[in-house]
């Protein structure tokens, strides 16, 4: 349905160390640099898929309020690994790894603010297998 969002963050090279190892533990990985922004994606892009990227950090002054951004994690081990990743780069806990019943039974998500106070979430609706 989206093709791709962005966010603007007040420290373009701060976002990026945060956000690198974060996205890098779902398989995306920088794909377009133009200096005063950055575009992530998968790291071998299909057909359909924005060869510069579906999430996008641009230099600028953060939104207020923060908005919420979901990643889609294929495993619960990516969550996981996704909010270790998140909180060595310097992202603040809002909420750990674990299911989250009240949206549905296989619903495992984990919740970190980046550094400039965005909420970023990682989840996998697949069922435990």
């Amino acid at each position: 349905m989206i093709d791709h969002t962005g966010l603007q963050v007040s420290d373009l090279s701060r976002s990026k160390r945060f956000y690198e190892p974060v996205l890098a533990t779902l398989g995306h990985v920088p794909r377009r640099d133009l200096g005063d922004a950055v575009g992530y994606g998968k790291a071998t892009p299909g057909p359909f898929d924005d060869p510069a990227g579906e999430f996008w950090l641009i230099e600028g002054t953060p939104l207020a309020p923060r908005i919420h951004i979901a990643f889609r994690a294929h495993s619960r081990e990516s969550v996981d690994a996704f909010h270790r990743a998140a909180l060595a780069a310097g992202g603040t806990d809002n909420g750990a790894p674990g299911l989250r019943l009240v949206y549905h039974p296989h619903y495992y998500a984990c919740f970190v603010l980046d550094p400039d106070g965005y909420n970023v979430e990682a989840v996998c609706h697949a069922p435990l297998g």
